[in-house]
C-alpha cells in the first residue's frame, strides 16, 4: 500500500456516472491513486484491497468526483471593473490589462485561480490565459489538472499568436503525467481573422488537441457576424472549420436551432458560464434545450473578474435558478442534471471522460468531499425524502468542501491546501496585481485599434 491508496468510508456517495444513483452509506476504495471499488460499505469492504487501506471517515460528508470548470480565464481584475457592458468592459479594462500583463504577472495570477478552485473542489479547468508556461508550472506545483488554451488573436497585436500557441503545444502538449495538456485557443472571431481560424484547426490537427473558444455571447456579436459575414458565429465557425469532437466553445447564449443542430451533429461541446452571462447582462442560454438535442454542454465559472469567484458549487445554483427564470419552468434544471454538468458532462467536454468525471472503478480518483454537517444543510434526509443532490446544488459553496484528491493525492485536507502554501500564493497575486495595475494606467484612455 502507498499513500495513494484508501478507503473513503461511510458517506452519501454520488457515483454521477450517467444514472440517478447513490449509496448512502457507501464507501470508494482507491488503489495506487485509481478507483477500485464504489458502492455500499459493505460492498466496497468485501474487496481485498479494503481491509489494509487507511480509512477516511466520511460520515457527514457528500463524496463526489472531481468538479471540471469548463471555462476560466485566470485574472487579477476581480471587484475592479463591475457593472459594465461586455465590450465596453473589455475594451477599457481588460484589454488595457492585456497590453500591460507580464510572464510573472500572468503566473501568480495562475497560482491564485487554481489553488482557489482546487481548495473549492474543482479537480480540473480549462484556462485561457496568456504566458501559460507560468500556469503549466503551477498547476503541476498544485496538482491540479490543467487543459491551457492560450488567448491567441491576430487582429491586435498583446494576445498570444498561433506561433507562441505552438511552442506551448511543443513543450506542453501533455505535461505533469498527463495532468497537464495544451490546446489551441482562439479568442474571439471578433478579434481573429477567417483565415487564422483555419490555421488554427490546422495546428490542432497537427498537434492531435483541442481547441477552445467564446461564441455567441451577446445578441450584438450575433448581429456583428450576421453584419459582416451573412452567417450567425457557429455557421461561421462551420465555414471556417474548427467544429468538431474536439472543441469546446465558451457561452453559447445566443444559438439558434441551425446552430444547436450543428454543434450537435458535430460533436462540438458548449461551455455554459451562467454567473458572468447574468452579470454582463449577456442573456439566458437555452441549456435544457442543447442538453435535449444531443449537445454536450458543460459548466464553467468564467474568470474571477466576469464572476468574482471561482466557486463550482456556487455555480451550479445558478445555473439552475438561471434556466428555472428564464424558461419560467420550476421543474427545469434539477439538481441531478446540474451535477451532472459539473462533473461528466464537463469531462466528456473536455474529452477527459475516460479518466476523471465520474466516480468508476478505474478511473483516476479525482474525489471531493463536501462537509454536510453545518447548521445551513439541516435537515439532511435519507430515503424517501433523500436531499443530497438538492443540498450540492442550492445549499453548498466552496467554503464547504473539506477535502479533494487529484490521482489519488490528498490536495485538500480539512479544507487546507497541502500542496502550496495558500498565504504565500495570496500575497504573491496580490502584489501581481497592484504591478499590473499600475503598469495599466499607461495604457487606459489609450486603446488600442485593430491592426487591420
Amino acid at each position: 500500500m502507498n499513500d495513494a491508496t484508501f478507503l473513503i468510508r461511510g458517506g452519501i456517495v454520488l457515483p454521477l456516472e450517467g444514472r440517478r444513483i447513490s449509496h448512502d452509506p457507501g464507501s470508494v476504495l482507491v488503489v495506487d491513486g485509481a478507483i477500485a471499488a464504489v458502492g455500499t460499505v459493505d460492498e466496497v469492504e468485501a474487496h481485498p484491497a479494503a481491509a489494509a487501506a487507511p480509512v477516511v471517515d466520511a460520515a457527514n460528508h457528500v463524496v463526489i468526483p472531481g468538479m471540471q470548470n469548463a471555462h476560466l480565464h485566470s485574472g487579477l481584475l476581480r471587484g475592479t471593473a463591475e457593472s459594465l457592458a461586455l465590450f465596453d468592459w473589455l475594451e477599457n479594462y481588460v484589454d488595457p490589462a492585456h497590453r500591460a500583463l507580464t510572464p510573472e504577472i500572468a503566473k501568480a495570477a495562475s497560482y491564485m485561480a487554481y489553488t482557489e478552485c482546487l481548495q473549492g473542489g474543482t479537480t480540473s479547468v480549462l484556462d485561457m490565459w496568456r504566458f501559460m508556461e507560468g500556469s503549466a508550472e503551477a498547476a503541476t506545483d498544485i496538482g491540479i489538472r490543467a487543459t491551457l488554451a492560450p488567448y491567441t488573436a491576430d487582429r491586435y497585436d498583446y494576445f498570444e499568436s498561433l506561433e507562441s500557441n505552438r511552442r506551448l503545444l511543443e513543450t506542453h502538449r501533455t505535461a505533469a503525467d498527463g495532468r497537464v495538456r495544451a490546446w489551441v485557443g482562439l479568442e474571439h472571431m471578433l478579434y481573429c481573422s477567417a483565415e487564422m481560424f483555419r490555421e488554427a484547426a490546422l495546428l490542432a490537427e497537427e498537434f492531435d488537441t483541442g481547441i477552445h473558444t467564446h461564441s455567441s455571447e451577446t445578441v450584438w456579436e450575433v448581429s456583428e457576424s450576421l453584419r459582416l459575414f451573412g452567417r450567425r458565429p457557429i455557421e461561421e465557425f462551420y465555414n471556417r472549420g474548427i467544429l468538431g469532437e474536439s472543441t469546446v466553445v465558451a457561452h453559447c447564449v445566443w444559438l439558434d436551432d441551425r446552430e444547436v443542430e450543428l454543434m450537435a451533429r458535430t460533436g462540438t461541446a458548449a461551455t455554459h458560464c451562467p454567473c458572468s452571462n447574468m452579470k454582463l447582462a449577456s442573456g439566458p442560454a437555452r441549456v435544457g434545450h442543447y442538453r435535449s438535442s444531443g449537445m454536450t454542454v458543460g459548466l464553467g465559472t468564467d474568470g474571477e473578474k466576469e464572476n468574482n469567484n471561482l466557486d463550482m458549487l456556487g455555480e451550479m445554483k445558478f445555473a439552475s435558478l438561471l434556466a428555472k427564470v428564464s424558461t419560467l419552468d420550476p421543474t427545469a434544471a434539477d439538481p441531478w442534471d446540474i451535477l451532472d454538468m459539473a462533473t461528466r458532462a464537463g469531462a466528456a467536454a473536455l474529452g477527459l471522460d475516460d479518466v476523471t468525471g465520474t466516480l468508476e472503478v478505474g478511473k483516476a480518483a479525482d474525489i471531493v468531499m463536501v462537509d454536510i454537517g453545518g447548521l445551513h444543510f439541516v435537515p439532511v434526509m435519507h430515503g424517501r425524502h433523500f436531499n443530497a443532490p438538492a443540498h450540492l446544488v442550492f445549499t453548498a459553496s466552496a467554503r464547504d468542501v473539506s477535502d479533494v484528491w487529484v490521482q489519488g493525492r490528498h490536495l485538500v485536507q480539512d479544507t487546507e491546501v497541502t500542496s502550496v502554501d495558500v498565504a504565500a500564493v495570496a500575497a504573491a497575486a496580490q502584489a501581481a496585481a497592484e504591478e499590473l495595475f499600475e503598469r495599466r494606467e499607461a495604457f487606459k484612455g489609450n486603446p488600442a485599434g485593430p491592426l487591420w
